[in-house]
């Protein structure tokens, strides 16, 4: 088992090393690229991946070298980093568990009302500073100039992502005929045909933009239930390693009785004078 175990561990660690390599570069192209509307993913990819590496690294050389206190530092990161994740799996369930948005009467898209959204989403979108940040990545994306060759045929029959649904049309309710006098949604007034405004002050573009966020949490969460299995797994094998570790640093082999003395109990030299003068006694 001492083998077996160091053996997988060090190899293990050694892929998850090599694997840290790619997440970081992708944190740091992520972070110098301003166009991509994946630059709020940069914070966590660069922290998950210098954590993999130094969690890694001691996990390496602890499996490898029966370095102790390096095997004693990968399992209580390893523990922290468990612990986190697992907090983060669950946080993402709650605040994602609501919206998912509403059928439209002859149309296959689907729109999206900002109030069905938890309060947590909703508070970051409705920050100007980061509200500006995703607006500017949506114009840059050239989502909506996907749809200026869309016929009205094509509004019948095609499906629409939840910001094109959102942020490139009014909603399906606004009624812009002349003299029509009726009572419309607020994003109805906010719409305007000009491209780089459209329906980007909308509410349904911010809740389509949540709603990308939300199909992204998901299957965020479903990856992180696999790497906590994997990460519990590789903890269970650390800690075997880590016992293998301190027995390799004493002097004595896998099964030997490592008892030098043993205290005898408090009645032990009355029964010794006892069984020395019996025949005397008797």
């Amino acid at each position: 088992m001492y083998r077996f175990s160091n053996t997988v561990i060090g190899f293990l660690n050694l892929f998850t090393l090599l694997g840290s390599i790619p997440i970081i570069g992708g944190g740091l192209w992520l972070a110098k690229n301003s166009t991509t509307c994946e630059g709020f993913l940069q914070t966590p990819l660069l922290v998950i991946g210098f954590i993999v590496l130094i969690i890694s690294l001691a996990g390496f050389i602890g499996a490898c070298f029966n370095v102790t206190w390096a095997l004693w530092v990968y399992l209580f990161v390893m523990l922290l980093l468990i612990g986190s994740l697992l907090s983060l799996t669950i946080f993402g369930f709650i605040v994602t568990s609501n919206g998912g948005g509403v059928n439209v009467s002859g149309r296959v898209y689907k729109e999206y009302r900002l109030e069905d959204y938890s309060a947590w989403l909703k508070k970051r979108v409705q920050n100007p500073q980061y509200w500006r940040t995703i607006r500017s990545c949506i114009l840059g994306s050239a989502t909506c100039s996907k749809l200026a060759s869309w016929t009205p045929l094509d509004y019948l029959e095609r499906d629409m992502s939840p910001i094109q649904s959102g942020c490139c049309k009014p909603p399906t309710s606004c009624n812009y005929a002349p003299g029509v006098m009726l009572t419309q949604e607020a994003d109805c007034f906010k719409w305007n045909n000009a491209p780089n405004i459209l329906c980007y002050e909308c509410d349904s573009c911010k809740a389509g933009v949540l709603e990308n966020m939300r199909r992204d949490w998901h299957k965020l969460s479903v990856l992180n239930v696999v790497v906590l299995i994997f990460l519990i797994s590789i903890y269970a094998i650390g800690c075997c390693a880590f016992k293998n570790s301190k027995r390799s640093e004493s002097d004595y082999p896998y099964g030997e009785n490592r008892m030098r003395k043993v205290r005898p109990r408090w009645d032990y030299y009355w029964w010794r004078w006892w069984y020395d003068r019996r025949d005397q006694l008797y």
